[in-house]
């Protein structure tokens, strides 16, 4: 299957009209990507005919998030003794600082791992309900020359990935002062790049061309991922996040589609006026 990349795993320019939409500044590039995590809240809210396939990922995410957050409470302790020096060793405010540290980054991780684990249970209901996104968006929806069976291939994918940022994300909190943003930098890309996944797969791209997209689109996919982890730490909205954002991460496709040139097929032939 063709990717869309260039042969230094770059995407292909940007046309006229993608250039001439996209925000000038990166601050309000990141602001338009994070502004579609409300806007998937908001459009899975206003459509009731989407709610049976937003059940049971919610169903999934109450259940994993509670689980992993319980999970890094009762890890809190083990970890203080096995990585933070022993009292008396450091003074009391770098102690202080390395252990809000570790509180912050494993709470994080717990619930980052929970999320992801819901995330890929519900796999075959997201992929299904960004399916149905893209319908109400979209008459003719694209798909992938494997069929769904590879897009959801490609969903799976994507969850491990995100599952496996959470351990890096609690690495990188230890980390003084740089630690703790640099760990949300990456949560926040690889819950972009794992909510984006399913339609960029419609779209024919592999898991090198994805990243491509991501590449392209930094500011927006890195908006889109921070604002989804701050909605992971407010409580009742983090367990409608699983559905929201997968709604979300494909009207953010959908809205950058004009930079898209799908493989190995043609241009829709204009319409003649009767």
């Amino acid at each position: 299957m063709s990717e869309l990349e260039t042969g230094d795993g770059s995407l292909p320019a940007a046309g006229p009209l993608g250039a001439a939409r996209r925000p000038g500044s990166a601050a309000r590039r990141a602001a338009a990507g994070a502004w579609h995590v409300i806007a998937g809240f908001a459009f899975l809210l206003r459509r009731p005919r989407l709610w049976p396939l937003a059940a049971l990922p919610t169903v999934l995410a109450v259940v994993c998030i509670l689980a992993g957050f319980f999970a890094a409470m009762f890890a809190i302790p083990w970890l203080e003794q096995s990585l933070l020096p022993q009292r008396g060793k450091v003074t009391a405010g770098v102690g202080i600082i390395l252990y809000m540290a570790l509180l912050v980054g494993t709470l994080a991780a717990g619930v980052i791992t929970g999320l992801a684990v819901a995330m890929l249970l519900a796999a075959p209901v997201l992929e299904r309900l960004s399916h149905k996104v893209e319908t109400y968006v979209r008459v003719d929806v694209l798909e992938p020359d494997g069929g769904w069976k590879w897009e959801l291939l490609q969903s799976f994918k994507g969850a491990l990935y995100f599952l496996a940022a959470a351990p890096f994300v609690l690495v990188l909190s230890l980390i003084p002062l740089i630690g703790p943003p640099l760990g949300m930098l990456w949560g926040a890309y690889a819950l972009a790049l794992q909510q984006t996944d399913v339609p960029l797969a419609r779209r024919g791209m592999g898991f090198g061309a994805r990243r491509a997209w991501h590449r392209k689109w930094r500011a927006e996919s890195l908006g889109f991922g921070l604002a989804g982890l701050v909605m992971l730490l407010v409580p009742l909205v983090n367990f409608l996040l699983a559905p929201a954002l997968a709604v979300g991460g494909t009207l953010l496709v959908l809205e950058l589609e004009e930079d898209l040139v799908v493989p190995d097929r043609p241009a829709p032939a204009p319409a003649l006026n009767s």
